[in-house]
């Protein structure tokens, strides 16, 4: 007697499908870099390349991921009011291409935590591939604000859906707000600290909020060595959240 078919709902379906095409899609980069390999053998052999050549583009063919980096970074995304529907559909791109920098990066930072998700930033990300940043990897979404990290929050009444994890109590001392408008530069991140990036596009729109907002919650702020990093940069101190992510990581 044969199994009843199971029928799934068209949310179902797509997940299904996205998960297969994702399985398909590594299979062929994992047969892409055994055919590379493979060449690189080759030419070895033929002595198209000598021995140190092979073990130095062999060794970038495994680039070796260090344990993560004991550090929070937290994107603040409570500007939504400020910004226009294009402004937050260039936002939520540009947060896709954090978690994205993030996931990659030969040694990521421990936790991404996104902070005062709503409205249309909200609405945008739910309609955005099934709401797919419910499945990011190593993330934290919360409703309420950044200040969470140190207040008691035993009373707290935020939405259990987007708060996917528990989160210890931060010193408020090692929190600090990245910004261009703040006098002190960062030199080097520590582990143990949370940094956070103001998750607003609006073209420099609001001169000093970032900045104004730090002083207002009594944290520390600072700004990246910009010119030091992106010497195309110099003349321009504003950075989308991706690229403010990518500098320090």
């Amino acid at each position: 007697m044969s199994e009843p078919e199971v029928e799934h709902s068209p949310k179902q379906a797509r997940a299904a499908q996205l998960a297969e095409k994702k399985k398909e899609r590594r299979a062929n980069e994992k047969e892409k870099r055994k055919e590379k390999k493979r060449k690189l053998a080759q030419q070895k052999a033929s002595g198209e390349i000598d021995d140190a050549e092979y073990a130095r583009l062999t060794k970038k063919m495994k680039v070796e991921h260090k344990p993560p980096f004991q550090a929070r970074v937290i994107v603040d995304l409570g500007f939504d009011d400020l910004m226009s529907e294009n402004e937050v559909k260039s936002l939520t791109s540009q947060l896709a291409y954090t978690y994205s920098a993030n996931r990659k990066a030969v040694q990521p930072f421990s936790s991404v935590l996104f902070t005062s998700i709503n409205g249309k930033t909200l609405t945008r990300l739910e309609n955005m591939n099934d709401a797919a940043y419910k499945r990011w990897h190593s993330t934290e979404w919360w409703t309420e604000s950044y200040e969470r990290l140190w207040k008691d929050t035993s009373d707290s009444s935020g939405d259990s859906n987007l708060e996917n994890k528990e989160t210890q109590t931060t010193a408020k001392e090692t929190v600090i707000y990245l910004t261009a408008d703040s006098s002190d530069e960062l030199t080097e991140l520590k582990e143990g600290e949370s940094y956070i990036i103001g998750g607003i596009c609006d073209h420099n729109r609001y001169k000093n909020l970032c900045f104004n907002k730090s002083q207002e919650h009594g944290i520390r702020s600072a700004r990246l060595p910009i010119g030091t990093y992106l010497a195309e940069l110099k003349t321009r101190h504003v950075l989308t959240v991706n690229q403010t992510f990518e500098i320090p990581s």
